[in-house]
């Protein structure tokens, strides 16, 4: 009897254990900003009847979220094709995604690829939590452009923007809560220069730059800023350096506790009426072309989208992504030519 009591003392001690562990497992890295907790999903299915206010010359109040896909997993991307899929990145894989939400595989290891772009070329590029830029597809085009600056490793290469020349803009940046050190390059936004492995640092003023994209003319480069109060513009000059920052748009803050208040912008993205659409904890933020905050449209479940890109029928259809989810919003104008995003 002794050795039975205490064969099931030892067995509940075991299972508590277990419990403790799963319930700290699934509650990491809620609303923590793209890569904290990427593998963390909603717990049910996204509302599957929400619709979005009016946002003017944006969105039509009552405008349906439509869910494409769920339970992918660890989603981010969303670049537009020119065939009305979107290319997302999912478990460590880079999907292509229908009108209708079937999947195909493209690429299985992408080494930790978040944001996308694609050039001129035709070529899908990745910025790679593996501390690299790299072309991903088509297949026999894969390249490393770029896995160092000075000498010294990327911190996180985050999100990109090919310009009309085949340079790249992409952004570098810390995980939130990730131990720093003194050698590490500052965070910054990056220029690989059109046809080379050449790169030049364009801009080291931004707390934590995050989404990137730019403006039809390629004249105005958008970076969000996680731990700022203002998505930002730069200038753009003729060789791809940037000058004149400006706080561009003021977003919707919340209180993050290590860091006070901040916006926690993640992915960005344009209209070719020059909008600009911000994934953030509140929701997708449209800016106008003025800079103006003209609404937040909520996510349909509780966890913030991580990336947005334009595509679908027309290119006139706003896809946002994240937490495993792929939803698309049908807007009134649409998004930029050959863009994307």
């Amino acid at each position: 009897m002794k050795s039975k009591a205490i064969f099931v003392a030892l067995l509940c001690v075991l299972c508590g254990v277990v419990a403790f562990g799963q319930a700290r497992e699934g509650g990491q890295g809620r609303g923590r900003g793209r890569g904290e907790g990427r593998g963390q999903e909603p717990a049910q299915p996204p509302v599957m009847d929400k619709a979005t206010p009016e946002i003017p010359g944006v969105v039509k109040a009552g405008t349906k979220i439509e869910i494409v896909k769920f339970g992918l997993g660890g989603t981010d991307a969303g670049m537009g094709m020119s065939d009305g899929s979107v290319l997302v990145t999912s478990r460590g894989s880079l999907i292509k995604v229908d009108p209708n939400g079937n999947t195909t595989t493209l690429v299985e290891n992408t080494e930790q690829a978040a944001g996308l772009t694609i050039d001129p070329k035709g070529r899908v590029i990745a910025a790679q939590y593996s501390k690299k830029v790299s072309v991903l597809h088509p297949k026999g085009s894969e390249e490393v452009l770029t896995d160092s600056f000075d000498g010294k490793p990327y911190i996180r290469p985050n999100d990109l923007i090919a310009d009309k020349k085949g340079g790249i803009y992409f952004t570098d940046c810390y995980q939130i809560g990730a131990t720093r050190s003194p050698n590490d390059l500052p965070q910054s936004v990056y220029y690989i220069l059109p046809n080379s492995h050449k790169v030049i640092r364009v801009a080291s003023d931004i707390r934590r730059p995050n989404g990137i994209t730019l403006s039809a003319d390629d004249k105005t480069l958008y970076v969000n800023d996680w731990d700022g109060a203002y998505l930002l513009t730069y200038d753009v000059q003729p060789d791809g350096t940037l000058k004149n920052r400006k706080n561009f748009g003021k977003y919707t803050l919340k209180e993050e506790t290590d860091h006070g208040l901040v916006s926690g912008a993640d992915g960005l993205c344009m209209d070719s009426a020059g909008h600009t659409f911000a994934t953030t904890p509140a929701g997708v933020q449209v800016f106008s072309a003025k800079g103006e905050h003209l609404g937040d449209i909520e996510a349909p479940y509780d966890m913030p989208p991580q990336n947005c890109g334009f595509g679908g029928p027309g290119n006139s259809y706003l896809y946002v992504t994240g937490r495993g989810v792929v939803y698309r919003i049908q807007t009134l104008t649409a998004g930029i030519k050959n863009r994307g995003k």
